[in-house]
Protein backbone atom coordinates (compact mmCIF):
# COMPACT_ATOMS: atom_id res chain seq x y z
CA UNK A 1 0.00 0.00 0.00
CA UNK A 2 1.43 3.36 -0.72
CA UNK A 3 1.90 6.04 1.41
CA UNK A 4 4.07 9.10 1.59
CA UNK A 5 6.98 9.35 -1.08
CA UNK A 6 10.05 8.47 1.57
CA UNK A 7 7.76 5.11 2.00
CA UNK A 8 7.47 4.15 -2.20
CA UNK A 9 10.16 5.99 -3.83
CA UNK A 10 8.96 9.03 -4.96
CA UNK A 11 11.13 11.37 -3.25
CA UNK A 12 14.67 11.68 -1.73
CA UNK A 13 14.40 12.90 1.57
CA UNK A 14 14.35 16.39 0.26
CA UNK A 15 12.62 18.57 2.83
CA UNK A 16 8.71 18.86 1.90
CA UNK A 17 7.43 21.93 0.21
CA UNK A 18 3.93 23.46 0.24
CA UNK A 19 1.12 23.89 -2.18
CA UNK A 20 2.19 27.01 -1.99
CA UNK A 21 5.66 26.90 -2.76
CA UNK A 22 4.52 24.72 -5.82
CA UNK A 23 2.09 27.63 -7.02
CA UNK A 24 5.08 29.82 -7.12
CA UNK A 25 7.88 27.29 -8.39
CA UNK A 26 5.20 27.12 -11.53
CA UNK A 27 3.69 30.45 -11.71
CA UNK A 28 0.29 28.74 -11.16
CA UNK A 29 -3.28 29.42 -9.79
CA UNK A 30 -3.72 27.78 -6.39
CA UNK A 31 -7.41 26.33 -5.27
CA UNK A 32 -7.45 24.91 -2.25
CA UNK A 33 -4.90 24.54 1.20
CA UNK A 34 -1.54 26.51 0.57
CA UNK A 35 -0.57 24.62 3.17
CA UNK A 36 -1.09 21.18 2.30
CA UNK A 37 2.70 19.21 2.24
CA UNK A 38 4.43 17.73 -0.55
CA UNK A 39 7.04 15.16 -0.04
CA UNK A 40 7.05 13.45 -3.34
CA UNK A 41 5.54 13.02 -6.30
CA UNK A 42 3.62 10.40 -7.99
CA UNK A 43 1.01 9.49 -10.94
CA UNK A 44 -2.70 9.76 -9.73
CA UNK A 45 -3.94 6.50 -9.70
CA UNK A 46 -0.60 5.89 -7.03
CA UNK A 47 0.04 9.10 -5.34
CA UNK A 48 -0.51 9.47 -1.42
CA UNK A 49 -1.32 12.26 0.65
CA UNK A 50 1.55 14.22 0.50
CA UNK A 51 2.17 13.38 -3.10
CA UNK A 52 2.22 16.15 -5.73
CA UNK A 53 0.76 14.35 -9.11
CA UNK A 54 -0.50 15.84 -12.25
CA UNK A 55 -3.63 16.08 -15.03
CA UNK A 56 -3.52 17.25 -18.28
CA UNK A 57 -5.73 14.50 -20.40
CA UNK A 58 -9.37 13.85 -19.93
CA UNK A 59 -8.28 10.38 -20.55
CA UNK A 60 -7.52 10.89 -16.63
CA UNK A 61 -9.97 12.87 -15.63
CA UNK A 62 -11.62 9.68 -13.86
CA UNK A 63 -8.16 8.86 -11.67
CA UNK A 64 -8.43 12.08 -9.83
CA UNK A 65 -11.72 11.08 -8.89
CA UNK A 66 -10.27 8.32 -7.29
CA UNK A 67 -6.77 9.69 -6.53
CA UNK A 68 -5.73 10.20 -2.85
CA UNK A 69 -3.24 13.12 -4.46
CA UNK A 70 -2.69 16.19 -1.71
CA UNK A 71 -1.40 18.47 -4.89
CA UNK A 72 -2.34 18.13 -8.38
CA UNK A 73 -1.25 20.15 -10.94
CA UNK A 74 -4.34 20.54 -13.62
CA UNK A 75 -5.38 22.29 -16.68
CA UNK A 76 -7.72 24.94 -16.55
CA UNK A 77 -10.13 22.31 -18.49
CA UNK A 78 -9.86 20.54 -15.55
CA UNK A 79 -9.74 22.89 -12.35
CA UNK A 80 -13.44 21.95 -11.49
CA UNK A 81 -12.93 18.38 -12.15
CA UNK A 82 -14.58 15.73 -9.58
CA UNK A 83 -11.74 15.05 -6.87
CA UNK A 84 -10.74 15.75 -3.17
CA UNK A 85 -6.76 16.63 -3.55
CA UNK A 86 -6.20 19.13 -0.70
CA UNK A 87 -5.07 21.63 -3.21
CA UNK A 88 -5.10 22.12 -7.10
CA UNK A 89 -2.84 24.39 -9.01
CA UNK A 90 -3.92 25.54 -12.11
CA UNK A 91 -1.29 26.13 -15.02
CA UNK A 92 -1.18 25.81 -19.01
CA UNK A 93 1.20 23.01 -19.43
CA UNK A 94 1.32 20.36 -16.21
CA UNK A 95 4.20 18.26 -17.36
CA UNK A 96 6.13 20.88 -18.11
CA UNK A 97 5.59 22.94 -14.74
CA UNK A 98 6.19 18.96 -13.37
CA UNK A 99 10.09 19.48 -14.37
CA UNK A 100 11.74 21.53 -12.27
CA UNK A 101 10.02 19.90 -9.36
CA UNK A 102 10.92 16.27 -10.79
CA UNK A 103 14.87 17.51 -10.63
CA UNK A 104 13.96 18.29 -6.87
CA UNK A 105 12.64 15.46 -5.62
CA UNK A 106 14.65 12.62 -8.12
CA UNK A 107 16.55 10.46 -6.22
CA UNK A 108 20.40 10.90 -6.48
CA UNK A 109 23.62 8.38 -6.30
CA UNK A 110 25.96 8.81 -3.35
CA UNK A 111 28.83 10.03 -5.35
CA UNK A 112 32.09 8.43 -3.50
CA UNK A 113 35.70 11.05 -3.45
CA UNK A 114 38.80 10.53 -5.63
CA UNK A 115 39.76 7.23 -7.07
CA UNK A 116 38.96 3.73 -5.63
CA UNK A 117 41.87 1.19 -4.52
CA UNK A 118 40.70 -1.09 -7.56
CA UNK A 119 40.89 1.28 -10.02
CA UNK A 120 43.70 1.66 -12.43
CA UNK A 121 44.90 4.69 -13.59
CA UNK A 122 47.65 5.22 -16.29
CA UNK A 123 51.00 7.59 -14.90
CA UNK A 124 50.50 9.58 -18.18
CA UNK A 125 46.68 10.05 -17.65
CA UNK A 126 45.87 13.71 -16.37
CA UNK A 127 42.79 13.77 -13.91
CA UNK A 128 41.21 17.52 -13.45
CA UNK A 129 39.64 18.30 -9.85
CA UNK A 130 37.11 16.61 -8.36
CA UNK A 131 36.84 13.31 -10.33
CA UNK A 132 35.81 10.41 -9.20
CA UNK A 133 36.70 6.71 -10.59
CA UNK A 134 34.93 3.82 -9.10
CA UNK A 135 35.59 0.52 -8.68
CA UNK A 136 37.68 -1.65 -11.22
CA UNK A 137 37.36 1.44 -13.46
CA UNK A 138 40.07 1.62 -16.20
CA UNK A 139 41.77 4.65 -17.65
CA UNK A 140 44.49 4.27 -19.90
CA UNK A 141 48.01 5.82 -21.06
CA UNK A 142 47.46 9.88 -22.27
CA UNK A 143 43.70 10.02 -21.08
CA UNK A 144 42.57 13.57 -20.14
CA UNK A 145 40.00 14.05 -17.49
CA UNK A 146 37.78 17.25 -16.88
CA UNK A 147 36.92 18.79 -13.87
CA UNK A 148 34.05 16.90 -12.25
CA UNK A 149 34.09 13.76 -14.15
CA UNK A 150 32.43 10.51 -12.68
CA UNK A 151 33.78 7.21 -14.12
CA UNK A 152 32.34 4.37 -12.93
CA UNK A 153 32.18 1.01 -11.79
CA UNK A 154 34.22 -1.24 -14.77
CA UNK A 155 34.03 1.40 -17.19
CA UNK A 156 37.23 1.76 -19.43
CA UNK A 157 38.34 5.20 -21.34
CA UNK A 158 41.12 4.01 -23.92
CA UNK A 159 44.28 5.53 -24.85
CA UNK A 160 44.26 9.30 -26.04
CA UNK A 161 41.03 9.85 -25.39
CA UNK A 162 39.71 13.58 -24.03
CA UNK A 163 36.73 13.83 -21.72
CA UNK A 164 35.30 17.30 -20.81
CA UNK A 165 34.00 18.55 -17.55
CA UNK A 166 31.46 16.81 -15.79
CA UNK A 167 31.38 13.59 -17.95
CA UNK A 168 29.77 10.58 -16.22
CA UNK A 169 30.18 7.06 -17.28
CA UNK A 170 27.39 4.63 -15.65
CA UNK A 171 28.55 1.17 -15.03
CA UNK A 172 31.16 -0.51 -17.96
CA UNK A 173 30.49 2.12 -20.23
CA UNK A 174 33.60 2.20 -22.57
CA UNK A 175 35.37 4.86 -24.41
CA UNK A 176 37.91 3.63 -27.31
CA UNK A 177 40.83 4.95 -27.45
CA UNK A 178 41.19 8.77 -28.92
CA UNK A 179 37.78 9.46 -28.64
CA UNK A 180 36.70 12.89 -28.11
CA UNK A 181 33.67 13.74 -24.99
CA UNK A 182 32.69 17.34 -24.35
CA UNK A 183 30.99 18.60 -21.56
CA UNK A 184 28.77 16.78 -19.48
CA UNK A 185 28.34 13.87 -21.55
CA UNK A 186 26.48 10.60 -20.19
CA UNK A 187 27.49 7.40 -21.20
CA UNK A 188 25.06 5.00 -19.64
CA UNK A 189 25.59 1.58 -18.41
CA UNK A 190 27.40 -0.50 -21.26
CA UNK A 191 27.33 2.09 -23.70
CA UNK A 192 30.58 1.63 -26.12
CA UNK A 193 32.09 4.61 -28.14
CA UNK A 194 34.39 4.66 -30.62
CA UNK A 195 34.59 1.13 -31.73
CA UNK A 196 35.99 0.75 -35.27
CA UNK A 197 32.57 0.36 -37.66
CA UNK A 198 31.60 -2.36 -39.78
CA UNK A 199 34.31 -2.15 -42.36
CA UNK A 200 35.41 -4.99 -44.57
CA UNK A 201 36.85 -5.41 -48.18
CA UNK A 202 35.85 -8.77 -49.67
CA UNK A 203 38.77 -10.70 -51.58
CA UNK A 204 39.41 -13.58 -53.28
CA UNK A 205 41.60 -14.62 -50.47
CA UNK A 206 39.25 -13.70 -47.51
CA UNK A 207 38.23 -10.57 -45.98
CA UNK A 208 40.15 -7.72 -44.98
CA UNK A 209 39.38 -5.01 -42.42
CA UNK A 210 39.40 -1.80 -43.02
CA UNK A 211 41.24 0.48 -41.25
CA UNK A 212 39.61 3.37 -39.05
CA UNK A 213 41.51 6.34 -38.42
CA UNK A 214 38.91 8.67 -37.94
CA UNK A 215 37.80 10.25 -34.48
CA UNK A 216 34.63 9.61 -32.71
CA UNK A 217 33.09 13.21 -31.01
CA UNK A 218 30.11 13.48 -28.72
CA UNK A 219 29.49 17.31 -28.39
CA UNK A 220 28.42 19.14 -25.49
CA UNK A 221 25.01 17.61 -23.37
CA UNK A 222 24.90 14.49 -25.62
CA UNK A 223 23.52 11.47 -23.99
CA UNK A 224 24.06 7.76 -24.77
CA UNK A 225 21.12 5.11 -23.43
CA UNK A 226 22.61 1.96 -22.39
CA UNK A 227 24.13 -0.92 -24.20
CA UNK A 228 24.08 1.74 -27.35
CA UNK A 229 26.94 2.16 -29.80
CA UNK A 230 28.88 4.77 -32.00
CA UNK A 231 31.47 3.96 -34.12
CA UNK A 232 34.21 6.07 -35.12
CA UNK A 233 35.27 7.05 -38.67
CA UNK A 234 36.71 5.16 -41.09
CA UNK A 235 38.65 8.22 -42.71
CA UNK A 236 36.29 11.14 -41.56
CA UNK A 237 35.24 11.47 -37.90
CA UNK A 238 31.96 10.47 -36.95
CA UNK A 239 30.34 13.27 -34.97
CA UNK A 240 27.02 13.23 -32.38
CA UNK A 241 25.88 17.32 -31.96
CA UNK A 242 25.37 19.47 -29.40
CA UNK A 243 22.34 18.40 -27.00
CA UNK A 244 21.53 15.48 -29.14
CA UNK A 245 19.44 12.12 -27.19
CA UNK A 246 20.36 8.78 -28.48
CA UNK A 247 18.33 5.54 -26.37
CA UNK A 248 19.29 2.75 -25.43
CA UNK A 249 20.08 -0.45 -27.98
CA UNK A 250 20.90 2.45 -31.22
CA UNK A 251 23.80 1.85 -33.38
CA UNK A 252 25.39 4.55 -35.00
CA UNK A 253 27.80 3.36 -37.99
CA UNK A 254 30.98 4.91 -38.66
CA UNK A 255 31.26 9.05 -40.56
CA UNK A 256 27.89 9.30 -39.17
CA UNK A 257 27.43 13.38 -38.76
CA UNK A 258 24.41 13.88 -36.77
CA UNK A 259 23.17 17.51 -35.98
CA UNK A 260 22.35 19.66 -32.53
CA UNK A 261 19.34 18.39 -30.67
CA UNK A 262 18.75 15.07 -32.12
CA UNK A 263 16.65 12.48 -30.38
CA UNK A 264 16.80 8.76 -31.49
CA UNK A 265 14.72 5.84 -30.02
CA UNK A 266 15.57 2.78 -28.97
CA UNK A 267 16.66 -0.39 -31.41
CA UNK A 268 16.73 2.71 -34.16
CA UNK A 269 20.23 1.96 -36.71
CA UNK A 270 22.09 4.56 -38.44
CA UNK A 271 24.18 3.26 -41.63
CA UNK A 272 27.75 4.65 -42.23
CA UNK A 273 28.58 7.70 -43.99
CA UNK A 274 24.37 9.27 -43.62
CA UNK A 275 23.76 13.01 -42.00
CA UNK A 276 21.71 13.56 -39.84
CA UNK A 277 20.48 17.43 -39.56
CA UNK A 278 19.66 19.56 -36.75
CA UNK A 279 16.52 18.67 -34.81
CA UNK A 280 15.54 15.10 -36.42
CA UNK A 281 13.81 13.03 -34.37
CA UNK A 282 14.10 9.06 -35.11
CA UNK A 283 11.63 6.69 -33.64
CA UNK A 284 12.04 3.22 -32.33
CA UNK A 285 13.60 0.58 -34.55
CA UNK A 286 13.50 2.84 -37.47
CA UNK A 287 16.39 1.83 -39.95
CA UNK A 288 18.55 4.44 -42.31
CA UNK A 289 20.49 3.14 -44.99
CA UNK A 290 24.13 4.64 -45.71
CA UNK A 291 25.43 7.74 -47.52
CA UNK A 292 21.68 9.32 -46.79
CA UNK A 293 20.71 12.98 -45.77
CA UNK A 294 17.95 13.47 -43.30
CA UNK A 295 17.09 17.39 -43.26
CA UNK A 296 16.51 19.73 -40.26
CA UNK A 297 13.94 18.56 -38.02
CA UNK A 298 12.64 16.08 -39.86
CA UNK A 299 10.75 12.78 -38.25
CA UNK A 300 11.58 9.46 -39.61
CA UNK A 301 8.44 6.95 -37.50
CA UNK A 302 9.06 4.12 -35.63
CA UNK A 303 10.23 1.17 -37.65
CA UNK A 304 10.05 3.48 -40.57
CA UNK A 305 13.00 1.95 -43.35
CA UNK A 306 14.96 4.80 -44.86
CA UNK A 307 16.24 3.86 -48.25
CA UNK A 308 16.18 7.69 -49.80
CA UNK A 309 16.88 11.33 -48.30
CA UNK A 310 14.71 13.20 -46.29
CA UNK A 311 13.79 16.81 -46.79
CA UNK A 312 13.44 18.92 -44.12
CA UNK A 313 10.28 19.37 -41.81
CA UNK A 314 8.71 16.50 -43.11
CA UNK A 315 7.26 13.55 -41.24
CA UNK A 316 8.44 10.14 -43.13
CA UNK A 317 6.97 6.28 -42.14
CA UNK A 318 6.89 3.05 -43.10
CA UNK A 319 9.05 0.87 -45.69
CA UNK A 320 10.37 1.95 -48.07
CA UNK A 321 9.27 4.88 -46.18
CA UNK A 322 7.64 7.45 -47.84
CA UNK A 323 5.42 10.93 -46.40
CA UNK A 324 3.71 10.29 -43.72
CA UNK A 325 -0.01 11.18 -45.29
CA UNK A 326 1.28 9.27 -48.66
CA UNK A 327 1.85 6.04 -46.20
CA UNK A 328 -1.71 6.44 -44.76
CA UNK A 329 -3.29 6.60 -48.05
CA UNK A 330 -1.40 3.40 -49.32
CA UNK A 331 -2.21 1.44 -45.84
CA UNK A 332 -6.10 2.51 -46.95
CA UNK A 333 -5.97 1.56 -50.33
CA UNK A 334 -4.97 -1.97 -49.37
CA UNK A 335 -7.42 -2.44 -47.02
CA UNK A 336 -10.02 -1.44 -49.51
CA UNK A 337 -8.40 -3.44 -52.31
CA UNK A 338 -9.70 -6.80 -50.34
CA UNK A 339 -13.59 -5.76 -50.39
CA UNK A 340 -12.36 -5.05 -54.08
CA UNK A 341 -11.15 -8.44 -55.02
CA UNK A 342 -13.55 -10.70 -52.88
CA UNK A 343 -16.39 -10.35 -55.48
CA UNK A 344 -13.92 -11.06 -58.34
CA UNK A 345 -12.80 -14.19 -56.69
CA UNK A 346 -16.53 -15.30 -55.80
CA UNK A 347 -17.18 -14.57 -60.33
CA UNK A 348 -13.97 -16.68 -60.79
CA UNK A 349 -14.91 -19.54 -58.74
CA UNK A 350 -18.21 -20.54 -59.81
CA UNK A 351 -18.56 -22.95 -62.23
CA UNK A 352 -17.98 -22.28 -66.07
CA UNK A 353 -21.02 -22.46 -68.25
CA UNK A 354 -22.34 -25.21 -69.93
CA UNK A 355 -21.82 -25.44 -73.57
CA UNK A 356 -25.40 -25.43 -75.66
CA UNK A 357 -24.73 -25.70 -78.66
CA UNK A 358 -26.23 -29.07 -80.62
CA UNK A 359 -23.31 -29.32 -82.99
CA UNK A 360 -26.04 -28.77 -86.13
CA UNK A 361 -24.25 -27.78 -89.17
CA UNK A 362 -20.59 -28.67 -87.83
Amino acid sequence: MRGDASQAGGGDGQAPITAADVAAQTGGRLIGEPGAVVRGIAPLDRAGPTDLSFLAHARYVSRLAASRAGVVLVTPAFEAARGTPAARIVVEKPIEAMLPLLARFARREMRPAGLHATAVVAASAQLGAGVTVDAYAVIGEHVVVGDGCWIGVGASVGEGSVLGRDVRLHPHAVVYPFAELGDRVVLHAGAQVGREGFGFVPRPDGVVRIPHIGRCVLEHDVEIGANSCVDRGSIDDTVIGAGTKIDSLVQVGHNVRMGRFCFVASQAGVAGSSRIEDGVQVGGQAGVGGHLTIGAKATVAAQAGVIGDIPGGEVWSGYPARPHRDQLRAYAAIARLAQLIRPLERLLTRDPPQDQSTGAGS
